[in-house]
């Protein structure tokens, strides 16, 4: 299927969306972003696909909200009220990539404003060595959304969350490797295998333990009783003891074979 504002491949269980605005540095449009949330949902559905990847067309990943909507919506009441409408009807982003399969963001280039804070509720991000990151919002009279108050801090300390929020400055990719707003750091022509082998290495797992880990971690990132912590993994433990991937698991250590999560039932 053809889209406007983004591309789509696969290679073996991985899915890739890659922003496609490179004339407006991939900057966030509401057409982007239901393109976005069409072609994941597509990706949930399919058990061909383990893993998505998300990056942006060069030379940026994502400079952020598009500020011409903003602009229009200034001017237009109207425009504003419709945008809002828009968002009361959709999924909140971060409860859509919670509960969607795993998500690495592998970021190219310039990831500022939203364009960082929709990393933020991915499972991995890795950088080009060309990357660069900024919390931008104040700088534009604004604040920080899509939880980012919440997860930033998480990710690389409070401290550290509060500098680059009420600064808004930039960092380069190795700095953001330092306070672990990423894993790593990799050549930018290395970028897309290194984020491929990962996206990979986590598709091969059971799909269904993949969306139980991401289920348990974000409820209990909130849940301060460690007993429902407890008791949470207990119940998804079990459930996942009597799915096949569990059998397989089992056959294929006593067998000393790699198993197969993924085989068509017999």
């Amino acid at each position: 299927m053809a889209y406007k504002e983004i591309l789509t491949e696969t290679r073996g269980r991985v899915g890739i969306v890659t922003l496609n605005r490179p004339e407006r540095r991939n900057a966030l449009s509401p057409t982007m972003g239901e393109e976005m949330r069409e072609v994941i949902e597509m990706y949930n559905a399919d058990p061909g696909i383990g893993a998505v990847i998300l990056t942006g067309a060069d030379p940026a990943f994502c400079g952020g909200a598009d500020v011409g909507d903003w602009k229009r919506s200034l001017d237009d009441p109207n425009e504003a009220d419709r945008e809002r409408a828009r968002l009361g009807r959709e999924e909140n982003w971060v409860h859509f990539w919670a509960r969607s399969k795993p998500i690495i963001c592998a970021v190219n280039g310039p990831s500022i404003g939203a364009g960082l804070t929709m990393t933020l509720s991915a499972d991995a991000r890795i950088a080009s060595d060309r990357a660069r990151f900024s919390m931008r919002f104040v700088r534009m009279g604004i604040i920080p959304e899509l939880a980012s108050t919440k997860l930033l801090p998480l990710i690389v300390g409070f401290n550290r969350a509060l500098e680059l929020m009420l600064t808004g400055k930039t960092i380069d990719a190795q700095e953001a490797e330092r306070i672990g707003l990423v894993s790593r750091v990799v050549p930018h022509d290395q970028l897309m295998e290194e984020a491929v082998t990962l996206a990979a290495d986590i598709a091969f797992n059971p799909t269904e333990s993949l969306l139980a880990i991401k289920k348990l971690t974000w409820t209990n990132l909130v849940e301060l009783d460690l007993q429902k912590v407890m008791v949470s993994e207990g119940q998804e433990l079990l459930a996942a003891a009597l799915r096949p991937a569990f059998g397989e698991a089992v056959n294929a250590f006593l067998e000393k074979r790699q198993p197969d999560f993924h085989k068509p039932p017999a």
